[in-house]
């Protein structure tokens, strides 16, 4: 498997720069996911890798090759589409042989091959069955098994579960993260899709408006967002501007309590839900604050809270603890779940 570099990759339709000199780097056998709202440029940086749409500046190198006027038939790319884009008119095993036949694969080699890749990808003895026949998630096993086939450098992947329900697509994620585990396989995928991402990944990379705005671990871009931006992206919507002197943050909310070591300064500053805390009205001192909605989300619940300063609130809450719509309660903030971020675009 080879290592993927993107240098100062340009993108422009028309007068619109859809991806503004991003750079970007995939080490063999990893696993990178580019994750960005609609717009942001995922998709387009995806199909400049493949060749299928051109840039106006940059390179693209693939194992230190540079692949500038490189066809995508000839990058050893392996391509997996949101809609699978599957030939109707050939059965499971005519999908799967399609790019062996085109590099010239003999039919005894090329059946072993899509044998061996049917079993791999969970769908044994199906060569035979037509495409109409299978459901979502056999035709997403099928397009993976035709991707893997002609053992592609890279494997690049756009919204890959995108059709997918959700229990059908929490189960295939793991499954494609132990095949690219258990193969060794070097894949670049976009999504839109936070927990998709944070569960294939090794690394994640967090775009907006055509830029790079974050990348790195899953664990470090949820515990450590580089922006307010990405902070919200990622579903966190207590984000606020402040001022961080000594061991307290100025808020909207009043002085929020900060992590030791915190920079000191204007800043924007993210309370995670589960560092807001909750308790009965008058119970300690904090800020005064009335339950609006609650969400249940399985294991905890959401609290949206109307407060007497500042924007409105979330805390989860454990389900036995929280408290009633329009109850009365009394919040504080536990430092531990405070983020300093820049200044930026995103704070209210």
């Amino acid at each position: 498997m080879a290592s993927l570099d993107v240098e100062s990759l340009t993108v422009r339709f028309g007068e619109r720069t859809v991806l503004d000199a991003v750079g970007l780097a995939v080490r063999p056998h990893e696993t990178v996911c580019v994750l960005g709202p609609s717009g942001s440029g995922k998709s387009t940086l995806l199909r400049a890798v493949a060749g299928l749409q051109s840039a106006e500046s940059g390179r693209v190198l693939l194992a230190g090759e540079d692949l500038s006027g490189v066809p995508p038939h000839r990058r050893g790319l392996g391509l997996m589409f949101q809609d699978h884009q599957l030939f109707p008119q050939r059965d499971v095993a005519g999908n799967v042989a399609f790019g062996l036949r085109v590099r010239g694969v003999d039919r005894r080699r090329a059946a072993a091959r899509v044998s061996e890749l049917l079993e791999l990808v969970g769908l044994p003895g199906a060569g035979r069955r037509a495409v109409a026949s299978l459901s979502g998630g056999e035709q997403q096993r099928v397009a993976l098994a035709r991707a893997l086939a002609p053992q592609p450098r890279l494997l690049m992947l756009d919204e890959p579960l995108g059709q997918l329900d959700r229990g059908l697509r929490e189960r295939l994620v793991v499954e494609l993260r132990q095949l690219f585990d258990r193969l060794g396989t070097t894949v670049l995928a976009v999504t839109h899709d936070q927990g998709e991402a944070f569960a294939l990944a090794d690394r994640v990379v967090v775009m907006s408006d055509g830029r790079v705005a974050q990348s790195g671990t899953p664990v470090d871009v949820w515990e450590r967002p580089a922006s307010p931006f990405v902070a919200r992206f990622l579903g966190f919507a207590n984000v606020v501007s402040g001022t961080v002197r000594g061991s307290r943050a100025r808020t909207p909310w009043g002085a929020v309590p900060v992590p030791p070591g915190t920079p000191q300064g204007p800043c924007a500053l993210l309370v995670r839900p589960t560092g807001v805390r909750l308790a009965g009205a008058g119970e300690v001192e904090g800020l005064r604050g009335t339950v609006a909605a609650r969400t249940f989300r399985g294991d905890h619940v959401v609290v949206l809270l109307d407060v007497e300063r500042g924007p409105r609130l979330e805390a989860a809450c454990p389900l036995r603890e929280a408290p009633a719509t329009g109850a009365s309660v009394t919040v504080t903030f536990a430092e531990e779940d405070v983020v300093r971020l820049p200044p930026g675009d995103g704070e209210r």
